[in-house]
C-alpha cells in the first residue's frame, strides 16, 4: 500500500473511532463527533453527498488546540434520512442546531465545504448569537435575484452517471487515493437523499442577500468553478479571501497542510 494511501485509510479510521454520539431534529438521528478539548469549538459541516470524513485532514490537526465536532446531515453517512422525504437548508441548519445543543456548546465556529457553505450560512441567519465566525470552503455563492438555475434530477440510470461524473470532476485534480475516496464516499450516498439534497441546494425561497457580520473565511480552489469574491462581500461584511492554488474542490483534502495553516491563523484571531 503507498504511504499517503495508508495515511488517507489511517486518518478516515481515526475520524470513524472518535467518540460519537447522536442528536435529534424531527425525530431524525443525527451522527456526530467530538475531538478535543479546546475551550473554544469549530463545527464541521460537509458537502452534498459526502460525510464527516471529508475532515479527516483537519480533525487531528484542529483538535490540538479546539474542540471539533464533525456530523453528518440527516440522510448523509451515519445520518437518518428525513421522514418526509424533504430536504432543505433550514432542515439542514436545525440539525447542525441539534448537535451544537447536544455537545453543550454556546458559540463556534462553522466551517461549511460547497453545499455546506449555504448550511452554515442558513445556520448563521438562522442562530445569530451561536455563531463566532464562518469558513466558506470552495462554497456556492448564492445571491436572491439571480436567474432560476434548472437542477438536474439524479435519480434513475442517467442520475448515477451524472452523480459519477459530478463525484470525478470535483476529485479529477486530487491525488488518485484521495479521488478513490471522494468518489466511494460521494456514490454511497442514497439516491434519494442526492436528489433531496440537490434540490434544497438550489431551492432559491432561501437565497437571500441579508449580511452576515460576524468575522467569515472563505478559502477557494486554484481551479473553483463556484468562487465569487464580489459576490461573497456582498453577504459577508467581515471577509478575509483565501485561495490555494492548484487546487480542486476538495481543496482541505489535497492541500490539508496549507488549508490547515489558512484556518488556524483565522481561529487565532477570533474572539468567541
Amino acid at each position: 500500500m503507498r504511504r499517503s494511501l495508508l495515511i488517507a485509510t489511517v486518518l478516515t479510521a481515526l475520524v470513524r473511532s472518535a467518540p460519537a454520539w447522536s442528536a435529534t431534529v424531527d425525530g431524525i438521528d443525527i451522527h456526530w463527533t467530538s475531538t478535543g478539548n479546546g475551550p473554544d469549538a469549530v463545527i464541521f459541516v460537509h458537502g452534498w453527498t459526502c460525510d464527516s470524513t471529508s475532515w479527516q485532514y483537519q480533525v487531528p490537526a484542529i483538535s490540538q488546540q479546539y474542540r471539533v465536532i464533525t456530523l453528518d446531515l440527516p440522510g448523509h453517512g451515519r445520518s437518518e434520512s428525513p421522514k418526509d422525504g424533504q430536504f432543505s437548508m433550514e432542515l439542514f441548519a436545525r440539525a447542525v442546531e441539534a448537535v451544537r445543543s447536544e455537545a453543550g456548546i454556546d458559540k463556534a465556529v462553522l466551517a461549511g465545504h460547497s453545499m455546506g457553505t449555504p448550511v452554515v450560512r442558513q445556520y448563521a441567519l438562522m442562530y445569530p448569537e451561536r455563531v463566532a465566525g464562518l469558513v466558506l470552503v470552495d462554497g456556492l455563492v448564492q445571491l436572491a435575484g439571480t436567474a432560476p438555475v434548472a437542477r438536474p434530477r439524479m435519480i434513475g440510470a442517467e442520475g448515477q452517471r451524472m452523480r459519477e461524473g459530478i463525484a470525478r470532476g470535483m476529485a479529477s485534480t486530487a491525488p488518485p487515493e484521495v479521488q478513490e475516496q471522494i468518489v466511494k464516499m460521494m456514490l454511497a450516498t442514497s439516491e434519494a437523499t442526492a436528489d433531496g439534497a440537490m434540490a434544497a441546494t438550489w431551492d432559491q425561497s432561501f437565497w437571500t442577500n441579508d449580511v452576515v457580520s460576524v468575522p467569515a473565511l472563505g478559502v477557494y480552489a486554484g481551479t473553483s468553478s463556484v468562487a465569487n469574491p464580489d459576490g461573497l462581500k456582498r453577504l459577508y461584511s467581515q471577509l478575509e479571501y483565501q485561495v490555494i492554488p492548484g487546487t480542486g474542490h476538495f481543496l482541505m483534502m489535497e492541500k490539508p497542510q496549507e488549508f490547515n495553516r489558512l484556518l488556524g491563523d483565522f481561529l487565532s484571531k477570533l474572539s468567541y
